[in-house]
């Protein structure tokens, strides 16, 4: 590698030479505040990093990795996201009885899986930043191994991603056969010159959704999430939420377009069933939610049916869409889970519906921040998920979806009273009865966070430009 390649990837760099660091400053002591202090600074390191790129983008490390404007913004988002959970996360695991260390290592080695992912080009790269951030989260989620449901969170998750990942390999692997190349372009372009798309391939690329579907949480992979999200610690199911699937989706539009996958009928009636699918089993299922945290998951995978029809709208409105809404999303997710990590005490997490009664007449800030990000995922104005929704909605109209517009449209509907419900209870009067948490100084790392994103979510609903034109700008340099 050259001293060129090392300057560019110098984000993922530090991430990475960061993990190693913090395994060596665990062995020598155990301090919790010290590791969390200098996994804050690793990602602030690698967040300025990407502001000194010293070649022109975009630039090219064959054959695994490329580094142009997309990965450079999605990296970004991906340090942001991780640096707004490990603010969330030292208070709620401050008061928890098990080791704390470990936490900040599996962050930092998910997160450098979660990098490799925008800027792969290649199976190889994408299989490896795939098993890294999945490995990571099997520790992640298992965490709290004293909760009851956290061993059994761990399990289902590692079973679950092992065969997914089967899947995915075996299909890269029919894919590779017919083709003879691991490179997405290569992949493109002998599509382009075969003119059609070989059955072997269609398989390859069929066993090869199972595995990106999983990760992505759509409708039929979808299984794991509710009982992941509910088992894992409140941190950690923020962190698969947004970094997760978002570093996943980012693969898939970088795959979707080298092989020019909007040429091809059958690939775009897969997805457009999955859309469908997607926010229905999605809204309707948390719609029968008491838990908070599982309503949250449900919720998510309506909201990637939603992302999807951008993805489908296919020219560069659509593409742009789906970055806006990305990142109006991770906003939210964290926000809404933020809430919840900071009203958990040491027992148990803040997640039954009832842990939310009354709460504006207890916490007001933190019932004015879950609102604002509830009324965001709702799509209400003056919010950043309501830019998110009419740029899809935009992007729609003008790729013809009309279907798919409709049932958006009317899901968004369903999605409105599950999280008007939610809002609601936070606003009933006190009684004697109200069932409440332990009360407890709200931390400072954990106020910050949420006010930055909570300011985040209202100037993207007021002032979207600037992000718009920075999305817009970025996605023209990919042609």
């Amino acid at each position: 590698m050259s001293t060129s390649d090392l300057l560019s990837l110098m984000p993922l760099v530090i991430i990475s030479g960061s993990a190693v660091i913090a395994m060596l400053l665990v062995a020598i002591k155990r301090n919790h505040r010290i590791m969390h202090a200098f996994s804050v600074l690793a990602f602030m390191a690698a967040l300025l990093s990407l502001f000194v790129q010293p070649y022109t983008v975009p630039y090219i490390i064959a054959p695994l990795f490329v580094v142009d404007a997309f990965a450079l913004f999605n990296t970004g988002l991906i340090l942001v996201a991780g640096l707004s959970v490990l603010f969330l996360s030292f208070k709620y695991f401050e008061q928890r009885e098990e080791r704390k260390e470990e936490y900040y290592i599996l962050l930092l080695l998910a997160t450098v899986g979660g990098m490799v992912l925008v800027i792969s080009q290649h199976f190889i790269s994408l299989f490896l930043g795939l098993e890294t951030m999945s490995i990571s989260l099997y520790g992640l989620i298992a965490y709290l191994r004293a909760r009851e449901r956290s061993d059994e969170a761990g399990i289902k998750y590692l079973l679950l991603a092992a065969l997914s990942s089967a899947f995915l390999l075996f299909g890269m692997a029919l894919v590779y056969a017919f083709t003879g190349t691991m490179e997405f372009e290569g992949i493109g372009a002998y599509l382009k010159q075969a003119g059609t798309v070989p059955v072997t391939v269609v398989a390859g690329f069929g066993l090869m959704m199972i595995g990106v579907g999983f990760k992505l949480g759509i409708v039929p992979f979808h299984m794991w999430t509710p009982d992941i999200y509910e088992g894992a610690p409140l941190p950690v199911a923020a962190y698969i939420a947004t970094v997760s699937k978002g570093s996943m989706l980012v693969l898939l539009m970088r795959f979707y377009r080298d092989i020019d996958g909007y040429e091809y009928t059958i690939l775009w009636w897969v997805f457009a069933i999955i859309a469908m699918a997607s926010m229905f089993v999605g809204n309707w299922l948390a719609l029968l939610q008491q838990n908070v945290k599982r309503l949250l998951a449900y919720s998510s995978i309506a909201h990637m049916g939603y992302i999807l029809i951008a993805f489908l709208a296919g020219q560069l409105a659509g593409q742009e869409a789906v970055i806006f809404y990305l990142v109006a999303y991770v906003i939210t997710s964290i926000g809404a889970f933020g809430v919840l990590a900071i009203l958990s005490d040491k027992i148990r997490d803040a997640e039954l519906l009832d842990d939310f009664s009354g709460l504006f007449w207890r916490h007001p800030w933190l019932a004015t921040v879950f609102t604002g990000m509830l009324l965001s995922l709702a799509g209400i104005p003056l919010t950043a998920g309501f830019i998110g929704k009419f740029y899809i909605i935009a992007a729609g109209v003008d790729a013809g979806l009309w279907l798919l517009l409709i049932l958006l449209i009317v899901n968004s509907v369903i999605g409105l009273f599950y999280y008007i419900r939610i809002i609601a209870v936070m606003f009933q009067p006190l009684t004697e009865n109200t069932p409440t948490l332990t009360r407890q100084a709200l931390p400072f790392f954990g106020v910050f966070a949420l006010s930055a994103l909570m300011g985040l979510l209202i100037w993207l609903g007021v002032y979207p430009s600037t992000l718009i034109a920075l999305i817009r700008d970025m996605m023209l340099t990919m042609g």
